[in-house]
Parts: structure tokens; sequence; C-alpha cells
């Protein structure tokens, strides 16, 4: 007998080969075998040794250690389970409802459908005037979640569709993120003997030039439909010569030289509205229609806005009226006419909104409207104010019939001017189009800086219109210049026979706005755009007594409450220098350079991005508000990006 084996039976003696003593055998040795494993295998509680530890989630089979599988599957399995709801909480706000952290696939907040888009994640943005506090930068937003399909209404100019259903859009851009903007063509060069008159609307608006900085500022080029280089220029305050007597505004003429073509020459028109004091100014009836649907959850959106009209209540003065209307999914009014002294009252009813529903403008500007003629002030100022992101994605079955009644309240007395929020689903040509129907401006607050400069520092002008339906017409000298070019204004040009009918509508003027606009324009005998025609009928034009003009220019305006318009007539002399300073005239050419750079005009030829900050940073001045500093900034941002 094997000695092992007779240790391991511990001495018994072995009874004779049965297949009961086999039986008894094998019991005892799985016994004492058991014994010893039991032993061997035996260790300290988890923890106590780092050894000891990562023996405790292995087994050893036939003497390789492998790991026990339930343990690292069941982490696993739990990661899987945690992981979209940490992505899901993440991309929500602060102000989201927990609602809508569980929303169905498909669907918004409101039950609408969605549709994916692609939408690049924004920048943080980082405000850069030198004057900015801490406290007015807006927070960095998260990348725009998935739109509703919008309503046929939205994609067009209200007053260039009829309503339907459905169907493709034309006219229309649409930004990275589903941002919109009207698409148009750049102005091109007119041949004098051909087209010697030039028509146009005047515009105050500046949105372009804040959402231009916003998108520049986030690290982004701006589409081209966004840039209508005229608002870029009259963003900035210009020191022009003032009016005298009973006249609302003075306007002034210069001929100086193109930077960047040393050929032709620049045609600077100025206008300067009369300055009005705010404790002239009469009282005021306004009327805060604030979008408050599921779209105006964000930073830049709700918060602003609730913050830059906190600014606007507190320059109000006790003979004004607030009211507040909401519209999100249906209108509500959530402030009757209410006077200005009772400052608290206004402030909390701000404080208070909240986001959530779709978006009903029509019903908004309705109720709105309402208000307006209830707390209506003859002799005063009656506005709405409608403040959104442009997202109006309901109530806008007829959409001609909605312009056509802001037009009928605009000429009974109340205007309606926009302030655009945020990006995303920004529907810039809806606010464009409604602002123009309200005989308002349209400006964009992308901070709280912005906001103050609207709301605060040109108060007058946006509450106060000194003279509406402007319009400007200039008729080129053939004998002195053979081409001219405006520099934008292409959304605002009219026909010529527009200019002496008093029924169409055109621009206003509000109290302190200056308004600019550039021709650039070919002398006789200067290299032009275009070649004389070798069979054509180009004759010499017959001398005359006035060649010593390029161009002639008429203008007119009506009274704020008037229905006949004013005519005002210059002449544009060659040497023309009406008191306008240099800097100015450097620096509205800059801007006009650098509009018609980021659209990537054919027309500006030999100037690179340097050449035009040099030009600006030379004509920068006496500049209190940082603003002419901050577009030297702005220049290197587009500059560093195209490149």
């Amino acid at each position: 007998m094997d000695d092992k084996l007779k240790s391991a039976l511990g001495g018994v003696t072995p009874p004779s080969a049965s297949d009961k003593a086999r039986e008894q055998a094998l019991t005892a040795a799985m016994a004492v075998f058991d014994d010893a494993q039991v032993k061997k295998n035996a260790h300290d509680v988890q923890g106590f040794s780092r050894a000891e530890r990562l023996k405790s989630i292995v087994s050893r089979i036939k003497g390789t250690w492998t790991m026990d599988m339930r343990i690292p599957l069941g982490a696993t399995f739990a990661a899987l389970l945690v992981l979209p709801l940490g992505v899901a909480m993440m991309n929500q706000t602060a102000l989201t409802p927990l609602d809508r952290l569980f929303e169905r696939p498909g669907q918004d907040s409101a039950g609408r459908e969605t549709v994916k888009v692609d939408a690049p994640q924004e920048a943080a943005e980082v405000e850069t005037l030198v004057d900015r506090e801490q406290a007015d930068v807006v927070a960095a937003e998260p990348a725009p979640a998935p739109m509703a399909t919008p309503a046929p209404a939205m994609t067009q100019r209200l007053s260039t569709i009829a309503p339907t259903a459905g169907g493709a859009f034309g006219n229309l851009v649409e930004a990275g993120g589903g941002d919109r903007f009207a698409a148009f063509a750049e102005g091109g060069v007119q041949i004098v003997a051909d087209n010697p008159v030039s028509t146009f609307s005047i515009d105050v608006d500046t949105a372009a030039y804040s959402y231009v900085r916003r998108a520049l500022e986030m690290g982004q080029l701006p589409p081209s439909g966004a840039v209508r280089v005229e608002e870029l220029i009259n963003y900035f305050d210009y020191a022009y010569p003032t009016p005298d007597g009973d006249m609302p505004f003075e306007t002034s003429v210069a001929v100086h030289p193109s930077p960047w073509n040393p050929e032709n020459r620049l045609v600077h028109i100025g206008i300067q509205g009369e300055t009005v004091d705010l404790d002239a100014v009469p009282p005021a009836n306004l009327v805060l229609l604030i979008d408050t649907s599921g779209s105006m959850d964000e930073p830049s959106k709700l918060p602003l806005l609730k913050r830059a009209f906190a600014l606007l209540v507190n320059e109000m003065g006790p003979e004004d009226t607030i009211s507040i209307v909401t519209y999100a999914g249906s209108a509500g009014i959530v402030l009757e006419p209410t006077p200005a002294s009772e400052k608290a009252t206004i402030l909390e009813a701000i404080d208070d909104l909240m986001p959530g529903g779709a978006t009903a403008g029509a019903r908004g500007i309705e109720a709105a409207y309402d208000l307006a003629e209830k707390a209506m002030i003859e002799g005063g100022t009656n506005r709405v104010l409608l403040a959104t992101d442009g997202d109006f994605n309901v109530g806008l079955s007829d959409p001609n019939g909605l312009e056509g009644f802001i037009e009928t309240k605009r000429d009974a007395g109340i205007f309606l001017s926009v302030l655009g929020f945020g990006t995303g689903n920004y529907n810039d040509e809806v606010m464009q189009a409604l602002a123009q129907a309200g005989n308002g401006n349209a400006a964009y607050i992308d901070s709280y800086s912005e906001a103050r400069k609207v709301l605060v520092e040109e108060m007058g002008g946006t509450l106060l219109t000194i003279a509406k339906d402007v319009k400007i017409q200039v008729e080129f000298n053939p004998q002195a210049v053979s081409e001219y070019r405006l520099i934008g204004y292409e959304t605002r040009a009219l026909a010529r026979e527009d200019f002496n009918n008093d029924a169409v509508d055109a621009g206003d003027i509000g109290a302190g706005h200056t308004v600019t606009a550039i021709y650039e324009v070919t002398p006789v005998g200067a290299r032009g755009s275009i070649d004389p025609l070798r069979y054509g009928n180009d004759e010499a034009v017959a001398a005359s007594i006035n060649d010593d003009e390029l161009g002639f220019l008429k203008l007119r305006y009506k009274a704020p409450d008037g229905d006949v318009s004013e005519l005002i007539e210059t002449p544009i002399r060659v040497d023309a220098d009406t008191g306008m300073a240099s800097d100015d005239l450097d620096f509205a050419t800059a801007v006009a350079a650098f509009g018609q750079k980021l659209k990537g005009s054919t027309h500006l030829r030999a100037m690179d991005w340097s050449e035009i900050r040099a030009l600006a940073a030379s004509a920068v001045g006496d500049d209190p508000t940082g603003r002419r500093a901050e577009f030297l900034r702005l220049v290197d941002i587009a500059e560093s990006l195209e490149n």
C-alpha cells in the first residue's frame, strides 16, 4: 500500500477488496482533502492586506488566478444605466424644469415634434468692452437643443408670402445652430448714363452689428445674410453738425478718396437727429411684450431680458405707464397699465417670469395692442416693445394679416420696436419685418452692456420718434460721375417713383440718432468697372452750369403725426466738406470696409484686414464708451478666423 494512502487513512486497516471497502476509503480521503483545502485558503477580512484584497475578488482554479466576473460585469451594467441620465442632466440649463429632463424622443417640452440640426458647441461668451464688469458677462450657452419644425409662416418675410400649410422656402439663409436671416445680393455698380438716380429708405437699426460681434467673440464668422453693412456703420455715434431752428435733423455731405480704390471717391452723407432732453420727452405708455416660450430658457435669453427691462424701468418717470404681456402657447396679461413710479411692483412682475410652452406670438401682439390702446396717451409716446428670440412657432396662420394689423395700429399712433435675444433659433427676418411694419427699430441684445446702450444711453431714440418715413434720393451728374455704388441698404432699396409717394413706408429717426450712407463713385475719366460701348450711344454729355457738382441730394420726411412729407435738397459739390470731422469719416469708412470684407465683397479691391485696422485705429479719437476700441479687437478676430 502506498505510504501517502496509509497516512490519509490515519492508520485504519484497509478492509478486504469489496464495494463497501472502496466506498469507505473514498469517503475518508475526500474528508481529509476538504479539511486541508479550507485551512490552506483561509485569509483575513478584505482590506487588511493589498495582496489579500486582490485575492478576495478572484478564485484559484488549476493553479491560475482568474477574475470573478460577477464584479466587473455588475459595475459595467451600473455604468450603462447611469451614463445616459448624466448626459441628459448636463445638457440642461439651471432654468430647465425637471419634467423636461425626461421628454419623449422627438418632442420638446410643449409636445411639438422636433428635428435634428447640426450645431457646433458654442464657446463661452466673454464681453470685451472696457467698461463691462464681471456681473455683466453672460454665461456660456450649451449647444442648441433640437428645434421644433418651424411653421411655414416663419420662414419668409411676412409681407411677401401668402398663408400656406407647407412648401419650400426661398430667400432665407440659415446660420449654424438654426439662426435665420433673409438672403440678399450685394448692391452692384450702376452706370450713370443708364441709371442716374438712386433711392432708398434710411435704416437706424443696429441689430446686425451686435449679432456680428457675438458671432466673432464666439469664434465664428457670421453668415453673409447677418452682415448688413449700413447697420454696422450706424451702430457708432458720429459728431455730425446738429440741426438749427425747427428742423428735426441736419444733413451733411463730404467727399473724400476711397482707401480701397484710389481712383474712386466716397460720398459720405450724414444725418444728425435733434437731441431731446429726457425731461422734455412726452409721457410714455409702454407695453412690454415678452416671449416666455420654452425656447427662451437659456441664460442669454429670458434671464438677460429681465435684467435689460429692469434697466428700462429704472429710467422711466412718474408720468409714464408700463404694462406687461407674455406669450407662450397663449397670451397672458402679467401687469395691467401701472404708473412707472410703482417700480417695485413692476420689477417684481418681471422677476417672476418663467419660460415654458410654444410661441403664440400673434396672440401676444394683439393682447399688447389692446393694453396700449387702453392706456393711450394723447400727444405722448405709445409703443409696444417686443422682446423675443424671434421663434414664432404657432399662431401665425395669416402672416400678411399680422403685418397689416401692426401697420393699422401704427397709423393709429402705436409704434412697435423689437429687441432680439439669444442664438439657436433667432429669426432675424421676422423681427426686421415686424419692426418695419410698426415704425420702430430692431436691436439685438447680446449682453448687459448692450442693453444699457439701447435702453438707457439711447433711450430717447428708442422711445421718441422725431421724423418718420425718411427717404433719400441722389441724382448723379453724368458729366462728373460715370459709375456709382451704394454701400449697404440692399434691403431698403426703393423704386424711383416711391420717393414722392407718401403712401410708401420708410424708416424713422429717433431723438439723437445719427444715420450714415456712403456712395462709392467713379469720376468721369477714371478707370471704371465696365468698359464703354463700342457701338453704343455713350455720347459726351454737354457742359452745364453744374459741372462742379457730383450729384444732387434730396430727402423726404414726415412729422411723427403727419401724413404729408417735407422736402430737403442739397447739392453734392466735388469738394464738399460741411464740417464733418475727419475721424468720423475715416472710422465710418473703416467700418464699411470691415462689413464688405466680412461679406466677401468683390468691390473691396486691395485692402486687407491690417489696413482696415490701421484706418480705424487712426480714427478712434475720443472714445468714452470703448466701443471704437472694441471694434479694433473684432477686426483682429475676423482676420484670425479667416486665416
